[in-house]
């Protein structure tokens, strides 16, 4: 999965910061059941570009940060953001 590995890590570490369940994510990310989030964040499925744009929108954060392995999350500078 080359510079996906920490994907789902980051992505946890972003929704427990600030304190949202998986259901709220899937809802704000509009997904109907939080099954596909729970699979990225373990690590058994990989993102769709759309799931990555998504996420970097709503948590303020740069696709950079969660795409690439070497970088780390500015979590304490994240803010969620009102989706659509």
């Amino acid at each position: 999965m080359d510079g996906l590995e920490r994907f789902g890590e980051k992505l946890r570490a972003l929704r427990k910061h600030h304190n949202v369940t998986l259901h709220w994510l899937a809802t704000q990310l509009g997904y109907a059941t939080h099954s596909y989030i729970s699979e990225i964040e373990s690590g058994q499925k990989s993102p769709t570009v759309t799931f990555v744009l998504k996420v970097s929108y709503l948590f303020g954060v740069t696709t950079d940060q969660l795409l690439k392995d070497e970088l780390e999350l500015e979590i304490e500078q994240s803010q969620i953001r009102n989706s659509q």
